[in-house]
């Protein structure tokens, strides 16, 4: 194998279709895990030759599997069959007869399963150093805390080693590892991600998070996640919308200068100052709120009542064997004991009280944007102190779950000491697509590298958002502008909105028979097609209908998938009348077609 392929889906899905086998993907990967030499990352870390074999399992490249031999890494709180799951603790460890929901539904969608990783133990933790396996170092920095829990996780997509992992968050587990690495974390709305094969934490508050390279992978592997699980109690039911480009004047919500808390660090005020310009420039409206409610929330997440939680999901240890905990770890779990039920109502009282302050603020913003971390912590600064740095890390993270708030934690450039630049997005549950498309806008400021990686960020471009009140129409043939049929569409009040193709996955024919010239566009295997030229129209939705009884048998409307792997309505033929059809795949263009025949 050559240079290195950016780990990227972009990149990936480019290097398949041109023929790259997925088995050097994986080699590339524990080639990299062999360089990072890190033995911090992993608690499992899977056979080479399982992966090669899964690998070869996959059969040829196929898009419609939206994660096709795709590496990604799990959290070792997570449940994989056959294989351990620990949470760092060992006398907790056990061998896991069922893969978690969520795991499945990825390898379903073609993912590659790489390992396991570190994390604090029992979920319990901001920093990445509470495990006694030692602990991963952090990518860019080895002086810099990982972040936590999901330290492994953010640490192992950071290298380079996998496209995307899993991590969980409960007070920002999710998001600071992001943040202290480089990379993208995305906190889904509460129960959107299935908890089954999750070992919990808290279990009101916990969920499945996704740690990527950039805000379009993150969501993509959430958008394959997020299937509605019955078997878990506190799942729900989200919409996820293909990722599109956000409006272009969002109001969003920052501290106010006088309730920013960035503990004395300038750097990160300036780069969090540097950021919100960005954003006003870019379009935003800038809304500045007084967050003294929003800390408020966040202190009662370990210093209320919800620490009994993670006593009740490791109360077993705690009442037999409490020194199988890591002693910060039982420190934090113990002081669980004493509270009442009469405390757990009074928080629950608190909580309201201070949300329903907050709640108007917050419901007049498309999104909240704060600075992932006020500033960073040290490996030092956890040896000598345990306790602050930690608390301080969940400064903007704490109070979301307690919220139900979704979250996404996305790069900057970097700031002017040079350490990784970070905000976050944060808005109501069912959010999540909203602050995703934000986010693209964010991590396109400015040049960067992806985590500790030499590669550049390379965004692909987001489709325009559809209207409500429109329907997306791909066009391939007579109906493209300037054509004979045109009209059918310009008379119905539809517009242009952008050239594009469709995957590799299409063979192209002229149809026989009098009149207008017609193509048509049949699905063959995956790979094995052309990416064909179309054109992306908006219809209003009430005149689909009409135009719908324009359109003549073999020709029908389907989905279609477009060369970025996301999915259209648009023109497709019957394949049985292709017989005396001429096969034009490999012009791949009507225009071309037509200038031909001329």
């Amino acid at each position: 194998m050559s240079a290195e392929i950016p780990l990227t889906l972009t990149s990936l899905r480019r290097a398949y279709a041109a023929g790259t086998p997925a088995a050097d993907i994986i080699e590339q990967v524990y080639a990299r895990i062999d360089a990072v030499a890190d033995p911090g990352i992993f608690l499992c870390l899977f056979p080479k030759d399982e992966l090669l074999a899964q690998a070869a399992a996959l059969g040829p490249f196929d898009t419609a599997k939206p994660l096709w031999g795709v590496p990604f890494v799990v959290k070792d709180n997570i449940d994989v069959a056959g294989k351990p799951t620990t949470a760092a603790c060992p006398d907790f460890a056990y061998q896991a007869t069922e893969t978690a929901f969520v795991v499945q539904r990825l390898q379903e969608a073609g993912a590659l399963l790489i390992g396991k990783t570190n994390l604090d133990q029992f979920a319990t933790g901001l920093v990445g150093v509470r495990t006694p396996y030692g602990a991963p170092k952090n990518a860019l920095d080895p002086a810099i805390v990982p972040g936590g829990s999901s330290g492994g996780s953010g640490v192992a997509v950071a290298h380079g080693i996998a496209s995307f992992s899993l991590g969980t968050d409960t007070a920002g587990s999710g998001r600071v590892p992001a943040a202290l690495n480089n990379i993208v974390g995305l906190k889904p709305t509460l129960g959107a991600l299935s908890a089954t094969g999750l070992v919990p934490a808290c279990r009101s508050l916990d969920t499945i998070s996704v740690f990527a390279l950039t805000v379009a992978d993150a969501y993509a592997a959430y958008a394959v996640a997020a299937v509605h699980d019955p078997a878990d109690s506190y799942a729900c039911k989200v919409q996820t919308p293909p990722l599109v480009a956000p409006p272009p004047r969002p109001r969003i919500g920052v501290p106010s200068p006088d309730s920013l808390r960035v503990e004395g660090d300038m750097a990160q005020a300036r780069s969090f100052a540097d950021t919100v310009a960005a954003l006003r420039q870019s379009g935003a409206e800038i809304v500045e709120i007084d967050f003294t409610p929003l800390y408020e929330i966040a202190e009662m997440l370990y210093f209320g009542p919800w620490v009994a939680e993670r006593y009740v999901a490791t109360e077993t240890l705690m009442t037999s064997n409490p020194d199988a905990l890591f002693p910060v770890t039982r420190q934090i779990i113990g002081s669980a004991v004493g509270k009442t039920a009469a405390d757990t109502f009074k928080g629950f009282y608190k909580l309201r009280d201070l949300s329903r302050d907050i709640a108007p603020a917050i419901a007049d913003c498309d999104a909240l944007c704060v600075p992932s971390i006020p500033t960073f912590a040290t490996v030092a600064d956890l040896e000598a102190d345990p306790m602050g740095p930690n608390n301080m890390l969940g400064t903007y993270t704490n109070f979301v779950n307690l919220m139900n708030m979704c979250a996404i934690a996305v790069p900057t450039p970097a700031r002017d000491d040079g350490r990784p630049g970070s905000v976050t997005l944060i808005a109501q549950a069912g959010a999540d697509a909203r602050i995703a498309a934000l986010a693209t806008v964010i991590e396109r400021l400015g040049q960067r590298y992806l985590g500790a990686t030499p590669w550049p960020l390379d965004p692909p471009e987001l489709p325009e958002q559809v209207a409500d009140t429109d329907i997306r129409i791909a066009v391939c043939g007579a109906h493209m502008s300037g054509l004979p049929l045109n009209h059918t569409l310009t008379e119905r009040g539809a517009r242009l909105v952008r050239t594009d193709a469709t995957a590799p996955d299409y063979s192209f024919h002229a149809l026989p028979g009098g009149g207008i010239a017609r193509p048509g566009l049949v699905r063959t295997a995956p790979g094995k097609g052309a990416s064909v030229a179309l054109e992306l129209w908006d219809m209003p939705v009430e005149s689909f209908g009409g135009f719908m009884k324009t359109i003549p048998a073999p020709l029908g409307i389907g989905t279609l998938t477009l060369a970025d792997g996301s999915t259209v309505q648009g023109f497709l033929c019957e394949a049985a009348a292709t017989g005396d059809a001429e096969d034009i795949t490999a012009l791949a263009d009507w225009r071309r077609y037509l200038a031909r025949t001329a």
